[in-house]
């Protein structure tokens, strides 16, 4: 455990574009890559599932909307970790006292939330039939969700101690962590999905309980890390765990609310238009999740250099340095769009071959589910770069602690424009499935344009 970052005031503030790149990639990339390995956790769920059959990939796409919804609305403390601790750190990197604060609060807000996680989970099945969604498939999401609900605590405990992490620069062990929690998770699937080296077939609970193991497993070892590790140890953020700290407690959710609705907005949409999809049709559903899945497994690259570059302006306002705000905003930017573009041109040239890593062809009743997700890809290709200027925007502003205006943005753009076209040419025209993707398209087009305007105007007018 001895990876030693470079000295955060030898990175700050950045004479030149040069030095800003090389900066931002040296924590840049780990985090990418740690996010779009970390998602192969959920990857390597549906992949799986899928091959149990499109009824089974449908109950777990429900109970997948169901906990990310519950995921959103509980996540922006811990993300609020990351600008709060940049920006102790920008304006004095021996602060350890402050950044231990935000982390230790951080982690309470997810105690406090568990119980209420459990117990929302516990009645997935009445909410999902509610929406109008079939009582079967409700009932077997039920199941899959409430043993999914440590995954998700211990999840986003992992994402705190990233955040704390990425803020010192040590951005790797993260990344091979995730790497190990990625097969560890795939090993538990492989074993209790389908009942091998003697245990019982588990399916869709299976599922469930290997993300949980894995990702408890990971957390024990990480928070053992970050209070073993020479750089993070400094900061004791064990120290006096148990004494409250309301002041920060407080500053966590009001940087975290804000936060939170925002992805909620966002994530809504997505989950809003699966519940689409299920009115239409089981094999559209599961269709949709497939694509879904492979437009979110790209997401995860330019999301992850958009945490990076929330740290580095974060880091740069605390140290009042404005020019080196300017080049981190576009340094991310530029970055973000470069490969997110990459991954829409694999997307929509071989959407086929893209399909067939999650669905059996030699079962019948997966060729219809072939041919929709192949028609679908394209779509989820199209909308890719706007996502890539949306969440890099989106995050940059976060760590300008900006969090209210992004809030505003994304209730527009997605509910009152972009929700309204999906239903309306989903549901109301002869587009059917093809037109719920029309309007995640044009909803994430103007959340692109309209929070690209407002970076520009805050890097613009850093007094604002």
């Amino acid at each position: 455990m001895n990876e030693t970052p470079p000295d955060i005031h030898q990175e700050l503030p950045s004479k030149t574009w040069q030095q800003e790149a090389k900066a931002l990639l040296h924590i840049g990339v780990p985090m990418a890559l740690t996010q779009l390995i970390g998602f192969a956790v959920f990857t390597i769920d549906v992949m799986m599932i899928g091959r149990l059959g499109p009824e089974a990939l449908a109950s777990a796409s429900l109970g997948m909307v169901i906990m990310f919804t519950v995921w959103m609305l509980v996540m922006g403390p811990v993300m609020a970790i990351a600008p709060m601790v940049s920006h102790a750190l920008g304006a004095d990197a021996k602060n350890h006292d402050d950044v231990r604060r935000s982390v230790r609060m951080g982690l309470w807000a997810l105690g406090f939330a568990f119980p209420v996680i459990v117990l929302v989970f516990s009645q997935a099945d009445h909410l999902a039939v509610a929406l109008g969604q079939d009582p079967e498939l409700s009932h077997r999401a039920r199941d899959y969700v409430v043993l999914l609900a440590p995954s998700m605590v211990f999840g986003l405990g992992i994402w705190g101690f990233r955040n704390f992490l990425a803020a010192i620069e040590l951005a790797r062990f993260p990344l091979y962590l995730t790497i190990f929690t990625t097969l560890l998770n795939g090993f538990f699937n492989y074993v209790l999905i389908f009942g091998n080296f003697g245990f019982p077939r588990l399916e869709l609970i299976g599922a469930g309980i290997g993300s949980s193991l894995a990702y408890a497993i990971s957390f024990a070892i990480l928070a053992l890390y970050c209070h073993r590790q020479k750089q993070a140890a400094q900061f004791e953020l064990f120290r006096d765990f148990w004494a409250p700290d309301w002041p920060r407690f407080r500053e966590l959710f009001r940087l975290g609310i804000p936060i939170s609705i925002t992805s909620f907005f966002e994530g809504m949409l997505f989950n809003a238009c699966m519940l689409l999809m299920g009115l239409i049709g089981v094999m559209e559903m599961a269709a949709y999740q497939i694509a879904l899945n492979v437009g979110a497994l790209a997401f995860m690259i330019p999301l992850g250099f958009s945490m990076a570059g929330g740290v580095r302006v974060g880091l740069a306002a605390g140290a009042g340095d404005i020019g080196g705000v300017r080049r981190a905003a576009v340094m991310t930017l530029l970055i973000s769009i470069a490969v997110m573009t990459v991954f829409a041109l694999i997307v929509a040239l071989f959407p086929q071959a893209v399909a067939m890593l999650y669905i059996d062809i030699e079962k019948p009743d997966n060729q219809i589910v072939l041919t929709l997700v192949t028609a679908f890809l394209p779509l989820a290709a199209a909308f890719m770069i706007f996502d890539a200027v949306q969440v890099a925007a989106n995050q940059l502003l976060r760590g300008l602690k900006d969090v209210q205006y992004p809030m505003i943005v994304t209730a527009i753009s997605y509910w009152f424009i972009g929700f309204p076209v999906a239903w309306y040419f989903g549901l109301h025209t002869g587009f059917g499935a093809n037109g719920v993707w029309y309007g995640l398209i044009v909803g994430l087009l103007v959340a692109a344009i309209l929070l690209g305007s407002r970076l520009w105007w805050k890097i613009a007018r850093p007094h604002s």
